[in-house]
C-alpha cells in the first residue's frame, strides 16, 4: 500500500543546516541512479542522492558544466551554479559520484542502473504556455534505445525512469509511450517532482519539508523508497505517494498558489500601499503575517516575480486547463499582475517623478532574479534594460554579485552597457538607480547614496532600502519604490 504520513515539523526544520548533515548509516542499501541533465535540479538532487550513499552518474552535453561540477573544487563548482552548499556536498562525496559528458558510460551504466532521473529544461515556447518537450522528448528516445539494447538485449534488470521535471500532467504515460516505441520492457514511470528553492536547493534536498512519489505500481513505490531511504520515515518530512498524475498536477498547482500569493501582495496590498501617503507597508504586512491563515510567506513587495519555475507552470497550467475545456481566469490574470507590476513600477519614474530616461545614466543594481542564485531566467533586468534602450537611456551601468556572467551574454559590454565590480563604483554619476535584486548587501546602499555628490532617483523594487527613506528624503534624494506612495518628489 502506497505510503501517505504526515509528520509534525521538528523545531530544526527552520533553519537547516549542511552541518547537521550526518553520514548515511552502512545499513542502508545503495542503488544505482543516472541523472541525465546537470542543471540545478539534477546537480543538487544527485549530490544529495550520493550523500545517501548511492552509486551516482550525472549525464549532461554541456561539457563546460561537467567539467567545473566534477572539478573537486568548491569555489570552481559554485561558480558554475551558485547553490550554497553544492561545492561541499560534491566534494565530500567523490568517491560516490561520477559526473560525464560521454555518452557511452551511461550506455555502460544502465545494465545495472534502478532509477533513472530525468531533469531536462522544459522551457515555454514563446509566450504561449505550451512546453517545450524538445530536449526531453531527444533524451528519452535516446535513452529509450540504449534500454533496448541493455544486458546484451536481454533488458533483465528492472529500472524505474523518474520525471524529476516539472512535466505536463499526463507526461508519465507519455514517456512510456517512447519507452515502448522502442522495444524497452522492464520498466516502470514515475513523477517526483522537485518543491525546492532556487539557491536553497541542498539545504532543501537534504532536509525536505516534503517529498511526493507518483507511481502505478507497488514495484515502483519500493525502488523509490529505497532510493529515498533516509527520508521515509524521518520526522518532519512528509512522504507521500499518489499517482503520477497527481504528482505532476501538485507540482503545477503549488507553484501556481505561490505565484498567486505574490501577484497579490503586488498587485492589492502593494498597490493599496502606494495609493495612500500614510500607509507604511511592513506595518500592513505585520497586521495580516499576525493571521495564520494568511501566513507571511510571499508578503515581501517586488517589481517581479522571476525565475524558472512560477511563470512557467503557470502559463503551463493554464495551457493544460484550455486544452481540457476549463476556463483558467484566474491563472491567467495572475501572470498579468505580475507583467502589470514590472512595467508600472518603470513607468512611475516618469508619471510621479516627471524623470525622462532619456540621455540618462542609469545605475542597475541586481540581474539575478533574485539573491543566492546566478540564474537570470525571467529576471526583471532583462526587460529593464530592454526597456531603457527604447527609451533613450544614455548610459545602464550594472553590478550584480554573482549573475553579470551570464547577463552579459544577453547584453554584452558596449559603450552604452558597462559592468562594474561593486555597487560603489555603479552609482557613481548616476542619474538614476534602480534596485532590481534583493541581495542583502544592498540593504547598506543608504549611506553610500547620501555621500554621492549627485541626488540621482532612487527606483527601489525590493524595498531594500525602507529603513533609510526618510533620511534619505531628507537628504534630497526622491524616491520611488515599490509599496510606498511616491517619496520626496513634488508633483
Amino acid at each position: 500500500m502506497p505510503v501517505n504520513k504526515k509528520k509534525k515539523v521538528s523545531p530544526e526544520k527552520a533553519a537547516p543546516s549542511f552541518t547537521l548533515v550526518s553520514v548515511p548509516s552502512p545499513s542502508l542499501s545503495s542503488v544505482n541512479i543516472l541523472y541525465i541533465g546537470a542543471g540545478f535540479v539534477g546537480a543538487c538532487s544527485a549530490a544529495v542522492s550520493a550523500d545517501s550513499g548511492h552509486h551516482t552518474l550525472v549525464y549532461d552535453i554541456d561539457e563546460r558544466r561537467i567539467s567545473m561540477l566534477g572539478s573537486n573544487d568548491r569555489d570552481t563548482i559554485e561558480n558554475c551554479l551558485f547553490e550554497e552548499g553544492l561545492g561541499d556536498l560534491l566534494v565530500r562525496n567523490r568517491s560516490r559520484i561520477e559526473l560525464t559528458s560521454d555518452y557511452r558510460k551511461t550506455v555502460s551504466f544502465l545494465d545495472g542502473c534502478d532509477a533513472i532521473f530525468m531533469c531536462l529544461p522544459t522551457p515555454e515556447v514563446g509566450e504561449t504556455g505550451a512546453s517545450d518537450l524538445s530536449y526531453y522528448n531527444d533524451a528519452a528516445d535516446r535513452l529509450a534505445r540504449a534500454l533496448a539494447r541493455r544486458n546484451k538485449g536481454r533488458q533483465t534488470q528492472y529500472v524505474v525512469i523518474v520525471n524529476k521535471s516539472t512535466v505536463p500532467i499526463a507526461m508519465a504515460d507519455r514517456t512510456a509511450e517512447i519507452l515502448r516505441k522502442r522495444g524497452v520492457r522492464n520498466f516502470g514511470v514515475v513523477s517526483n517532482p522537485e518543491f525546492l528553492v532556487e539557491g536553497k536547493a541542498v539545504s532543501g534536498s537534504l532536509k525536505p519539508d516534503r517529498i511526493v512519489i507518483g507511481a502505478w505500481s507497488e514495484k515502483d513505490f519500493a525502488v523509490m523508497r529505497r532510493i529515498y531511504q533516509r527520508f521515509v520515515h524521518a520526522p518532519g518530512i512528509e512522504y507521500v505517494e499518489v499517482n503520477p498524475k497527481e504528482a505532476a498536477a501538485g507540482k503545477l498547482l503549488a507553484n501556481f498558489i505561490l505565484f498567486n500569493k505574490l501577484a497579490i501582495c503586488f498587485d492589492v496590498i502593494g498597490r493599496t500601499c502606494e495609493a495612500f501617503p500614510d500607509l507604511q507597508f511592513e506595518n500592513v504586512r505585520r497586521i495580516l503575517a499576525g493571521d495564520p491563515r494568511i501566513g507571511s510567506w510571499g508578503l515581501y513587495n517586488s517589481l517581479y516575480a522571476g525565475g524558472s519555475c512560477l511563470i512557467k507552470d503557470a502559463r503551463s497550467l493554464s495551457t493544460q486547463l484550455k486544452e481540457a475545456g476549463k476556463e483558467p481566469i484566474l491563472v491567467n490574470e495572475t501572470y498579468l499582475a505580475n507583467r502589470r507590476q514590472l512595467l508600472g513600477f518603470i513607468d512611475r519614474a516618469e508619471k510621479e517623478a516627471g524623470f525622462s530616461w532619456a540621455g540618462k545614466r542609469v545605475t542597475l543594481l541586481g540581474v539575478a532574479f533574485k539573491r543566492s542564485t546566478n540564474d537570470i531566467r525571467n529576471t526583471p533586468a532583462v526587460d529593464i534594460v530592454r526597456v531603457l534602450q527604447t527609451r533613450g537611456a544614455k548610459e545602464i551601468r550594472i553590478y550584480d554579485p554573482a549573475a553579470m556572467d551570464s547577463f552579459k551574454e544577453l547584453f554584452p559590454p558596449s559603450r552604452k552597457i558597462k559592468y562594474f565590480q561593486n555597487e560603489a563604483k555603479a552609482v557613481d554619476a548616476a542619474d538614476a538607480v534602480i534596485i532590481a535584486t534583493d541581495w542583502p548587501q544592498f540593504r547598506g546602499l543608504g549611506e553610500l547614496l547620501r555621500g554621492l555628490k549627485g541626488r540621482p532617483l532612487i527606483m527601489d523594487g525590493r524595498r531594500m532600502l525602507q529603513h533609510f527613506y526618510a533620511d534619505l528624503r531628507k537628504a534630497g534624494f526622491s524616491i520611488i519604490a515599490v509599496g510606498s506612495a511616491k517619496i520626496g518628489v513634488r508633483s
